[in-house]
């Protein structure tokens, strides 16, 4: 479960999103490199840790991936379902709270 290789530290979750949607509703550590200006070779390489793509829904992650491993040749990942299905398993998310403006970080490993 990519939740818990995130508090491992065994992934890095990149967010293919655009960033308004990123500065609304994020999991807690991803990066943001969106689909829109998405360089693969940009993407931080460490070997200790597998890169996994994610969007809202996991249509533009599987096309980063697929891009990313074409152009790198790189083994990564993406998150079928993306951040809808994250947080309708009930995993933390950063958020806006609607009423206050404050960011609210419930995803703290």
């Amino acid at each position: 479960m990519v939740f818990d290789a995130l508090k491992r530290q065994d992934v890095l979750l990149i967010d293919v999103r655009e960033p308004a949607e990123f500065a609304n509703l994020r999991i807690h550590g991803a990066l943001l490199h969106p689909l829109s200006t998405f360089e693969p070779r940009a993407i931080p390489a460490n070997p200790d840790r597998r890169i996994v793509f994610q969007c809202g829904s996991g249509k533009r992650s599987r096309m980063a991936l697929d891009r990313f491993m074409a152009e790198t040749g790189a083994e990564a990942a993406h998150m079928a379902g993306g951040i809808g299905a994250w947080k309708s398993a009930g995993l933390p998310c950063v958020s806006i709270n609607p009423a206050t403006g404050e960011v609210e970080d419930h995803g703290r490993y």
